[in-house]
């Protein structure tokens, strides 16, 4: 159920895409992540960081793209989530030796320090990558090939966490176990 909540508004935004254009789209977008995230709300009275900030530039660069007929602001969005992630994450890390990660995570994940910070690097650099490929679908290509490397472009978080949990998998400890 949780997969199917979180896919919907994508899902939603490429078939009206298909069926009719990029400005019905992004409407669409809209309102699933508009619904989207009063559901996740409903069912756990809070909204992650992350979930605000995704909703809050969905609505805000989806309302630049409608209200001046313009697809580069919906297409350009992730690029500034993604950077904006990176950006934190880094000053947090390196700035104020703070791991947003382990913070966040760090009561349902029991993990060393140091996978913690290879974490942290490898969330930064993942940020990273997905910023500057979708920048550069978004700048070199049509808006269909964009809103197909969107929908088919889901297999770059799915490979990312498929391979942190394979990583993270021989280090979680059990409630028993002291930390290290």
């Amino acid at each position: 159920m949780k997969l199917l909540l979180d896919f919907f508004p994508i899902l939603l935004f490429f078939g009206a895409f298909k069926l009719y254009d990029i400005y019905t789209a992004t409407g669409v977008l809209m309102a699933a992540t508009a619904v989207q995230m009063a559901i996740h709300w409903f069912m756990h009275r809070r909204l992650e960081p992350m979930q605000k900030a995704t909703l809050v530039l969905i609505l805000l660069f989806g309302s630049l793209t409608l209200a001046l007929h313009d697809d580069r602001f919906i297409k350009w969005k992730p690029t500034v989530l993604y950077g904006a992630m990176a950006i934190a994450l880094a000053i947090a890390f390196w700035g104020f030796r703070k791991n947003f990660l382990e913070s966040m995570l760090g009561k349902q994940l029991r993990l060393p320090h140091r996978i913690w910070t290879h974490l942290n690097i490898a969330w930064i650099g993942y940020c990273v990558f997905m910023a500057a490929i979708n920048g550069y679908v978004a700048a070199y290509f049509s808006t269909e090939a964009w809103v197909d490397f969107k929908l088919w472009g889901y297999a770059f978080p799915i490979v990312f966490l498929i391979a942190q949990g394979l990583y993270i998998s021989p280090h979680l400890k059990s409630d028993d176990e002291p930390a290290a």
